[in-house]
């Protein structure tokens, strides 16, 4: 765990002023010493070899190969063990977590971003957080983790990505400026080890779907509903106990547990903990209990979704708060993938 005293060193220099049209840093952006400009217009990429995230219609179904790969790689994706652990004793601070997440679902919301763009937000977030403390005495800071891990999830899903301030909508409490915001996305691709490429339940899901439909690719229309019951599983951090591999297994068995026999179900689940699936399942199944997050008429929208899981979804046993609402509009935008660590300091360092 890295040391609250080493966060806040490195922050010190993010000097923010609370208010809405607050804006923060005023000098160049600095790494190692040398001038480090990003284009607003052009922004980072990283490429990612796995399936397209909306809806993963528009490509093959995974091959056996490229299934065991992901498996095996998607391990190394994700947050420290002991994460789940610490947000359930209070050792992290839950509310962190879900403010971060109401930010950034009422930004992906008002930008029409892919599904995957929001998972893979919630996964740097999350991976970020098990292994820095935030410094409680800085509120901001989360507001703009929460920015940064946004725009760097749309600069690897979307292709159509807004100016980086443009991202802060919904009247934030914070604003920050751009070189701002970019220095943080630097410090958060050096604590990922710059590994971007992660595994979310939408990339798993048209595999699973495809075992539990006899092999057949997965329909438009049932890949879509899964979709939306993987995006109602963020709210809560229950979920956060199994790989996004057990959770697509899980969400696809659910559709499909009632055309086939459990038995017959259990040995399509090739490489995953059957186990932590079947728990996982009741989890969802309970989840899919909720009004507005049905199987046969989960919400539209993933805010939609993320809204209706709130209603009613416990976790660590609290009922989940309210979760933000979006009443935004914005132009479509089509989605398709792109194809060290650096010290604290040099990456925040004015």
């Amino acid at each position: 765990m890295a040391d609250v005293k080493n966060f806040d060193y490195a922050v010190s220099n993010l000097l923010c002023t609370e208010g809405t049209k607050s804006l923060c840093f005023d000098d160049d952006d600095l790494v190692n010493g040398q001038s480090y400009k990003i284009n607003d217009d052009e922004g980072l990429s990283f490429g990612n070899g796995g399936s397209d995230s909306e809806p993963l219609i528009n490509f093959p179904c995974l091959s056996e190969a490229n299934f065991c790969l992901m498996l095996e790689r998607e391990k190394g994706l994700l947050p420290k063990d002991d994460y789940l652990e610490r947000l359930r004793t209070g050792d992290l601070n839950l509310s962190v977590r879900r403010e971060a997440l109401d930010w950034i679902s009422k930004a992906h919301a008002h930008y029409s971003f892919g599904a995957l763009c929001l998972c893979l937000s919630m996964n740097y977030f999350d991976r970020f957080l098990s292994v820095h403390d935030l410094p409680q005495d800085k509120p901001w800071v989360v507001q703009l983790l929460a920015v940064s891990c946004l725009s760097l999830a749309a600069k690897v899903e979307e292709t159509e990505v807004p100016l980086t301030v443009d991202l802060q909508v919904g009247e934030p409490k914070f604003m920050f400026q751009s070189k701002t915001i970019q220095r943080m996305e630097l410090f958060v691709l050096s604590t990922l080890n710059w590994k971007m490429q992660a595994y979310t339940p939408c990339n798993f899901i048209d595999y699973f779907l495809q075992k539990f439909k006899n092999d057949e690719c997965p329909p438009r229309h049932l890949i879509n509903r899964s979709i939306q019951v993987i995006l109602s599983t963020i709210k809560g951090i229950d979920f956060l106990e199994f790989r996004p591999s057990e959770i697509a297994a899980a969400v696809a068995m659910s559709d499909s547990i009632q055309a086939m026999d459990m038995n017959k179900a259990l040995p399509a689940l090739m490489g995953a903990d059957k186990e932590k699936v079947i728990k996982c399942l009741k989890l969802i199944q309970h989840l899919t209990t909720i009004k507005g997050i049905t199987l046969n008429g989960v919400p539209q929208s993933p805010n939609g979704v993320l809204e209706a899981a709130c209603l009613g979804y416990k976790s660590d046993g609290r009922t989940g708060e309210s979760c933000p609402n979006s009443s935004h509009s914005s132009p479509n935008t089509k989605r398709r993938k792109l194809d060290k660590t650096t010290s604290l300091q040099d990456n925040l360092k004015s």
